[in-house]
């Protein structure tokens, strides 16, 4: 279980960001919220993200504009190395909300009942 230290990653216009904040105060979880655009999420929690999920694909914001605009053609041609550079460069392309603490112990996206076997 992780509980302290907690960073969410958060898009203010992302409904499924407000989903989990409420979640996580309903819950008396305290976090540090982080705008996404302002402070995304850095190379070394990206490449964590990476490791603990296997694949790259549950990283990304795949219905968000940002990512059809690209191709998801250009996007699977793309090396880890790239998509990490432009996941720092267009956050918006981070699925979201981005829930991290360590390389062992983070979350992307929401979904009430793996944050809930995660953090209660």
């Amino acid at each position: 279980m992780c509980f302290e230290n907690l960073k969410l990653f958060s898009y203010s216009s992302c409904s499924t960001c407000r989903r989990a904040i409420k979640w996580l105060k309903t819950n008396d979880i305290t976090f540090e919220l982080i705008d996404l655009l302002q402070s995304p999420p850095s190379k070394e929690m990206l490449i964590s993200a990476f490791e603990l999920y296997g694949d790259r694909k549950f990283l990304l914001n795949t219905s968000g504009i940002i990512y059809r605009s690209i191709g998801s053609d250009v996007v699977k041609k793309m090396t880890d190395n790239e998509l990490l550079e432009q996941l720092i460069m267009e956050p918006r392309l981070i699925k979201r909300p981005f829930l991290y603490k360590s390389s062992k112990c983070l979350l992307v996206g929401f979904k009430e009942e793996n944050w809930a076997e995660k953090l209660l």
